[in-house]
């Protein structure tokens, strides 16, 4: 068997073909063990920056040492889903807008894993996560070719910018590693820095997350702080501003694919339309209308207070009559912005 055949049909070529055949657009393989960025991650919660978000806290260990979740597995498949970074810009992040991407890439891990154990012919101990478990995917990714970090934190691949999705399967067979993307390739360029309306950058790299929008519009369970109400504008849920202006996605982002991910109809219109319809719901609506969405994280009580702000922010008086009705929310949180956001608008 010549070289070139026998590299043809390794494991790790075919566990890429199939990996892409499941409609992954991006996959790479590395070793598991000590993880480079677990320091800067520790300093960043000692630091304040992670918020409320005390969920963070726990797993340390296994964030540190990425063999310890799934105990005997050595390498780990990372993968990215594009979800359509072309999508013009609106009041809900691109991610947010269809089903919930954990759903779609798990089931999907979870055939490969499958597939995996049928290439062997045994059992493979492993699991798959997705950005629910003590795993810095991130920097996985890194080590498996698959990006760098850009100054506003999120992974650049250099063919479809970061619109993406990260999973990784972690599974106990020794695979060869791909080799870690050590290019800096944000240079000079301060775009997504300069755009955040928050300031939510600390330094390049370095996000205090409290500030930032898809914080307090989805993580944050209180009030958002009136400093910070203006600075939301028009986004009633995430925020994809640093994103949008980063020159690797205006020229490499990716038309959306994957149809689980398509825009609800729920989320149809402008700012003003969305926070309106959010508003007029209630529990039950809600969970009917958001039934398998991701935006469920905010709960109702969250999206509404959200969509208060919104209309506080880019409200006309057309908007008053609704504003005026959640007054009477029964949810205090929802009533408090509804009332700041009639102020707002008689400002």
């Amino acid at each position: 068997m010549t070289t070139a055949i026998a590299e043809a049909l390794s494991l790790e070529n075919s566990v890429k073909a199939q990996a892409y055949g499941l409609g992954f657009d991006l996959v790479g393989i590395t070793s598991l063990g000590p993880m480079e960025a677990a320091d800067a991650f520790d300093s960043w919660i000692e630091s304040g920056y992670a918020g409320e978000m005390d969920y963070l806290l726990r797993g340390s260990a296994k964030r540190r040492d990425s063999s310890l979740p799934v105990p005997g597995a050595t390498s780990a498949i990372v993968v990215g889903l594009n979800y359509g970074g072309r999508e013009p810009s609106g009041p809900v992040a691109r991610y947010a807008r269809g089903d919930d991407y954990h759903d779609v890439m798990t089931a999907r891990l979870d055939e490969l894993h499958r597939w995996l154990e049928s290439e062997a012919g045994h059992p493979i101990r492993g699991k798959g996560y997705v950005d629910t478990g003590p795993i810095l995917e991130r920097d996985l990714a890194r080590r498996a070719g698959l990006g760098w970090f850009g100054k506003n934190t999120n992974l650049v691949n250099p063919r479809i910018g970061s619109f993406f999705f990260i999973g990784v399967l972690l599974v106990d067979v020794d695979l060869a590693s791909d080799a870690p993307f050590e290019a800096d390739r944000c240079g000079s360029c301060t775009r997504c820095l300069d755009a955040c309306p928050t300031d939510a950058f600390v330094e390049p790299r370095v996000l205090d997350a409290t500030k930032c929008i898809s914080y307090l519009t989805i993580e944050a369970k209180g009030a958002i702080p009136p400093e910070q109400r203006e600075k939301i504008g028009g986004l009633v849920y995430g925020c994809d501003i640093c994103q949008d202006v980063c020159p690797w996605n205006v020229r490499f982002s990716q038309d959306i694919r994957e149809e689980s991910f398509r825009r609800r109809d729920i989320l149809d219109g402008d700012a003003r339309a969305v926070a309106r319809r959010i508003l007029s719901m209630d529990d039950d609506s809600f969970r009917r209308d958001f039934k398998g969405s991701p935006m469920k994280r905010a709960k109702r009580r969250g999206l509404a207070r959200n969509a208060a702000t919104v209309l506080g922010n880019v409200g006309t008086a057309n908007d008053v009559a609704t504003l005026v009705a959640a007054l009477d929310d029964p949810e205090p949180l929802v009533a408090e912005h509804a009332a700041w956001a009639l102020e707002a608008l008689a400002g």
